[in-house]
């Protein structure tokens, strides 16, 4: 995620720079303030219907890292599933590690994957199964003075690293190129503690993931939906920011709101990567939902209204998502952390999601947003296999 671009002229700048992640989060946020309304927050009436609760809300502040920051929110709401004192995880241990592998297969690749601060949901699952967790407060990634993250400089520095080691100057690559490139990045976020004390206890990350928060990484589901492979069986995820060529179960599209109602109503809550550079999403407002005429075909009145209270959706159709992506008008932009599920005033349903730009909205960090727009923007979905439909799971496997 993170990989934002404007649909076409602003694609091309992505993926040429390594440093994209960074920069295209904060165009990406800087745009959105223009898809907002005055009035929206009086025109929508919101009745709670779910809310299975989190830690608080951060902000990733300027780094492509949306992706860590909503599954380490969602493993913290895992740890209040199962009953434990929640632990606020640290992000960028797990984004650190995600660097430092990438730039393992970017060389592997001979530097034909992409590179810069965008992941994916698999990521922070991944990285805790071999790396273990630790506590945010233990490892904060603010090294040098901010704070916030601010990660432009370090991704140019890593880029700059890979890029030599993939010219092989020497004619054979050395292994003291892992350690150079590591150093880089351990000089912007910090060396990664071995152990540490945590409420007087001693650790290391591997065994306070094992001990304190106490999750199986193996329990965890990421799906999606295409029509160019089978259902009910794995195929590669074809984002950009798949860097690592994680499959995921491919699914029909109401399947994707089936599992998200199935695993809220059972107490579970959801990972969700998606697209939000569409005009009916708004983050002032707090409100996404599918627009049911393109914007450029809307009238200048029906464009100011467009957050002022409940609107008509189309229906998704399987073919109508899958062009969405196809055609890049559907790109893997952001990770959220879906929680809860809401009402409006008109009995449409909407799920409660917690982002990672901090408290700036009108709902203090969180938004709603309808079913119709998680089928049709949803790029992945990641869940606790005991949150999926019992139908469904038999059609995974698992």
């Amino acid at each position: 995620m993170n990989t934002f671009s404007f649909k076409s002229v602003f694609a091309a700048s992505v993926f040429l720079a390594g440093t994209a992640g960074c920069f295209a989060q904060d165009i990406l946020v800087n745009s959105l303030k223009l898809n907002a309304s005055d009035k929206s927050k009086e025109n929508f009436k919101f009745t709670e219907v779910i809310n299975l609760g989190t830690t608080s809300v951060k902000s990733q502040g300027s780094s492509g890292t949306c992706w860590s920051y909503s599954t380490n929110s969602f493993l913290e709401s895992e740890m209040i599933r199962l009953g434990k004192q929640p632990v606020e995880l640290s992000q960028i241990y797990s984004a650190r590690n995600v660097y430092v592998e990438k730039g393992v297969n970017y060389v592997r690749m001979h530097g034909a994957i992409t590179l810069g601060d965008g992941g994916a949901l698999h990521d922070v699952i991944n990285m805790y199964k071999k790396y273990g967790t630790v506590p945010r407060e233990v490892y904060t990634g603010l090294n040098y003075g901010t704070d916030k993250n601010k990660f432009a400089e370090m991704g140019a520095l890593m880029e700059s690293v890979l890029a030599a080691v993939v010219k092989n100057p020497n004619g054979e690559l050395t292994p003291n190129w892992q350690k150079a490139y590591a150093a880089v990045i351990d000089s912007y976020l910090g060396k990664v503690p071995e152990n540490f004390t945590y409420k007087g206890k001693n650790y290391t990350p591997q065994s306070f993931a094992k001990e304190v928060v106490g999750i199986n990484p193996d329990d965890y589901v990421e799906m999606s939906s295409f029509t160019n492979a089978p259902y009910y069986q794995k195929t590669t995820m074809m984002v950009p920011d798949n860097w690592s060529l994680d499959q995921v179960y491919n699914v029909k599209v109401n399947d994707m709101t089936d599992v998200i109602d199935n695993a809220l109503k059972k107490g579970y809550t959801v990972a969700w990567a998606t697209d939000v550079s569409e005009k009916s999403f708004s983050w002032k407002n707090g409100v996404a939902y599918v627009a049911s005429k393109k914007f450029d075909d809307m009238t200048a009145e029906e464009k100011a209204d467009m957050f002022n209270g409940p609107k008509a959706e189309p229906e998704i159709t399987p073919e109508m998502r899958q062009a969405a992506f196809d055609n890049y008008t559907t790109t893997d932009d952001h990770g959220m952390h879906i929680i809860g599920l809401a009402k409006d005033q008109t009995g449409k349903e909407y799920y409660i999601v917690k982002n990672s730009w901090g408290e700036t909205n009108d709902y203090k960090g969180f938004l709603f947003v309808t079913k119709n727009f998680v089928k049709y923007k949803t790029t992945a979905l990641l869940v606790n296999k005991g949150g999926i439909p019992a139908e469904i799971a038999k059609k995974l496997g698992v």
